[in-house]
């Protein structure tokens, strides 16, 4: 199962065939050369002699923003380079460094990138396509709330499944944290005060449900539901003991399938927190 809609990959497809028309078209103003020939010290390109700077200066633009929507790519595929003394780089996002002295990339390391690039990206539009004609309600982690997705989409695309809910919890925590100010408690503490009841304290602001906190969530039933304010605080400290903490501190590995569930958890439990009211004391 993709983690991506095909739409969504077809948009990247569709971008990164854009770098690829507007590099080529800067490349024909370069001088082209290899990390063999540059031996290592010099830019594996410069201008060609009598081109229009000024021309060039707007091909170099267009290159660099077509690789900002392309290189959304090279997370989702995998697509990075390893470069000796440096570590992992992408080179959609990097390509500019061609022309800098001691050059990380050659225009090949760029073309052969974009080439794996589209590669991966169709067998996942084909693996998506599949999907959606199975007639089987689908689920795409890239569609789960932006915040989770967004900490988790590296690692999900790696596989690495305990990494990516470990990741997307923390940043929930820290996302809250930051936001209410309140660095000074350990996660758990922290949800247990800021969605307990009562009023909140000096220096300790919360969340709460808006609307009257005595409201019951159903009425059909005997007594109702508890009200949604008071059970917010057991799903935050609940998620955060039985998921958090074990993804951090164990090393077993989820299965792609206990991946989903544990970030599909933690989606709902921002998009609540997402319509809480912040309140602090007077």
């Amino acid at each position: 199962m993709t983690a991506y809609g095909a739409d969504y990959l077809r948009r990247l497809m569709a971008a990164v065939e854009d770098f690829e028309q507007a590099f080529e078209a800067w490349m024909e103003t370069q001088v082209e050369s290899d990390h063999m020939s540059s031996r290592g010290l010099f830019p594996t390109v410069w201008a060609k002699d009598g081109e229009d700077q000024a021309a060039i200066r707007q091909l170099a633009l267009r290159v660099a923003e077509t690789a900002g929507a392309a290189a959304q790519a090279v997370p989702v595929t995998g697509a990075h380079i390893a470069v000796a003394g440096v570590g992992v780089i992408d080179p959609i996002a990097n390509w500019s460094l061609m022309s800098a002295p001691k050059a990380l990339l050659t225009p090949q390391d760029i073309r052969s990138t974009a080439a794996t690039i589209r590669g991966r990206l169709r067998a996942l539009l084909t693996e998506a396509e599949a999907a959606e004609d199975s007639g089987l309600p689908g689920f795409a982690p890239s569609q789960l709330h932006p915040l989770i997705w967004s900490a988790a989409a590296a690692h999900w695309t790696t596989h690495q499944y305990r990494v990516a809910v470990r990741e997307s919890a923390e940043a929930l925590t820290v996302h809250w944290k930051a936001k209410l100010g309140r660095t000074d408690v350990d996660d758990t503490v922290f949800w247990q005060q800021t969605l307990s009841p009562g009023e909140p304290e000096q220096g300790k602001p919360k969340l709460a449900w808006p609307g009257d906190p005595a409201d019951k969530t159903t009425r059909s039933m005997r007594g109702g539901l508890e009200p949604l304010a008071k059970a917010l605080n057991g799903l935050a400290s609940g998620l955060n003991l039985t998921v958090r903490n074990v993804t951090t501190h164990t090393r077993d590995e989820l299965t792609e399938q206990e991946g989903m569930e544990r970030l599909a958890a933690y989606s709902y439990l921002a998009r609540l927190l997402d319509k809480c009211e912040v309140r602090e004391a007077q």
